[in-house]
Parts: structure tokens; sequence; C-alpha cells
């Protein structure tokens, strides 16, 4: 028997709640630019500048959890220790100390120390905090490239309402993405980045299916009023959005559990873009559509009539 978390004749009136999600999504939009602009970011190594060492244990496997533990206990800062090629390779990111070259010295010092004489010391850098301007507006501009890019391919592929609707819910997602991150304190860096431009993906790609299934209904319900249309065609896709976004959900789970403090943050940021994702092609690109006045085909299409569970 076929597992099915939605039933295939739903009627649900979605655009019925557009204006409560009208409220909700500014609500979100404008508290998260409130608080990246007066609480900020917790900008990770890649974006302060930071110390990056390069270790090896000559025996064994290192054992990244105990690491963690030790190197945490020198109180040098944010830190992030990660494996590294082999399992016997780590790889530790402290942020830049306060101080000159010399402060610097002194907390590389202070790590090898720590890890004893059983790590090897393979690679000691620095990166300053002009290279984390660098790979900051470098990381910017991938984020806009991407959303320029899809609102480019989606006015071609349809018109230009469905355009200003998918990145009208594109910056939704990024926007409320970059609000969670200001607001739980999570480290910001360049897998967070990574994340951003993933949850743009996945979000123009739920949103592009309800949109394709909409203009093929504009096609197919000439006498339809638009909100019917809209309506019918979130029902007709709803079923698929679900179980893409369960399963995506449960690697992600996965991942948050058993993939260490290094893959939480990414894992968290993928979690809540498959939530927003999944809200902002229902209510906000669908609900944005409803505002246009959209061209019907000029097709000699038949115009069908209603679907049998809505003549029921």
């Amino acid at each position: 028997m076929r597992l099915k978390l939605v039933p295939s004749n739903t009627n649900i009136d979605f655009l019925r709640f557009r204006l409560v999600a009208v409220a909700l999504s500014f609500f979100l939009v404008i508290s998260s630019i409130a608080l990246f602009s007066f609480i900020g970011l917790n900008l990770g190594i890649d974006f302060k500048g930071g110390i990056l060492i390069e270790a090896r244990h000559k025996d064994s496997p290192a054992e990244i959890g105990i690491i963690r533990t030790q190197l945490n206990e020198l109180k040098l800062g944010d830190m992030s220790i990660q494996g590294f090629g082999t399992d016997t390779d780590i790889l530790v990111r402290v942020q830049r100390q306060a101080g000159d070259e010399s402060a610097q010295i002194a907390a590389i010092q202070k790590i090898g120390e720590a890890l004893g004489t059983n790590y090897q010391i393979r690679r000691t850098e620095f990166v300053g905090p002009t290279v984390g301007v660098e790979l900051a507006e470098k990381g910017a501009l991938a984020v806009f490239c991407a959303i320029l890019a899809i609102m480019i391919y989606i006015w071609f592929r349809f018109e230009w309402q469905f355009s200003i609707a998918a990145i009208i819910a594109l910056l939704h997602d990024v926007l409320t993405t970059v609000g969670l991150f200001a607001l739980t304190r999570f480290e910001f860096n360049l897998a967070t980045v990574a994340a951003l431009l993933t949850i743009a993906g996945y979000s123009i790609n739920d949103t592009v299916v309800v949109f394709d299934r909409v203009r093929e209904n504009l096609r197919r319900y000439k006498s339809y009023q638009l909100l019917e249309i809209l309506n019918l065609s979130l029902n007709e896709t709803l079923s698929r959005t679900v179980m893409t976004s369960v399963t995506t959900l449960l690697a992600l789970i996965a991942i948050v559990i058993f993939g260490g403090a290094v893959l939480r943050d990414f894992a968290l940021a993928m979690i809540w873009g498959v939530l927003i994702g999944t809200y902002s092609s229902i209510f906000v690109a669908v609900g944005a559509l409803a505002r246009f006045d959209l061209k019907r085909s000029n097709q000699d299409d038949d115009d069908v009539t209603k679907p049998e569970y809505e003549r029921n």
C-alpha cells in the first residue's frame, strides 16, 4: 500500500488566509531586518579573520570531541575543530586574538601545548581581517547573483508577474534565514552562505512546480476565477510539496543529530529553509501572484469542467 501523507482529493482554500500570511510575512521580514541592523550576525572566522592550524595524530584517529573540550578550556574565543583529510588529521580555526602578531603566536603555542606531543603541527595560517571582508563581499555577491539568475530564468520561462512573485518569495526566505541567525547567534560562516544558496534553490524548485501547474490550469479552466485556479493548483501539487519537504527534513534531522557541531549550523539553517520555503511557495509566491491580472492563453483549448471532488 502506498504511503500518502496528503489525500489526493484535498480541497483547501489556502488563499483564504492570504491576508494573515501577508501580516505574518511582513512581521518576519521587518523583524529580521531589525535584528540584522541592531544586533548583527555572529560572524565566523571565515569573515572575521583568525588562526588556522592543521595537525595530525601520530598513532591513532583523532578524537575530535576530546580535543574540542580541551581547546575550549583555553578561552581563546570562537573556535571550530573538524576532521580534515584522513581520520588522523584535524583542522582548528580560532578567532583573531586581540593584539599584534605576538598575540597570535602565543595563541598558536597554547593550542600546540593543549594538543600535546601526540599531535604534529603540520601547518599554521593567519587569516587577516582584509581576507574576511573580501570573503563577506564575495558571499553577498554570490547570493545576489543567484537571486538575479533565478529571476531571469522565471521571467523567460513564465511571465514577468511570475518572476516578481518568485523573487518576493526568495527574498522573504533569505531575509528570514538571516534574521534567524541574528536571533539565535549561531555562527554565520561560508557554510551558512552555502545554506542560503541551497535554500534559494530549494524554494524556487517548489515554486516553479506550483507556477507550472498554475500556467497549465490557466489554459485549462478559462471560466474559473483566478483565486479558484490558484487554490486548485496548490491542492494538486500539495502532496508533492509535503513529500519533498518531509523527506528532506528527515535527512537534515539526521545531520543535526549525528553530524556533529561542524554541520549543526548548516543543517539548522537548512531545516528553517525547508519550512519557510514550503510556506513561502504556498502563501507568499502564490499570494503575490493573486494580486496580478494574469492573462489567459489565447489557445483554442476547451474549457474543462470542475474536477470531480470539487463538484462533490
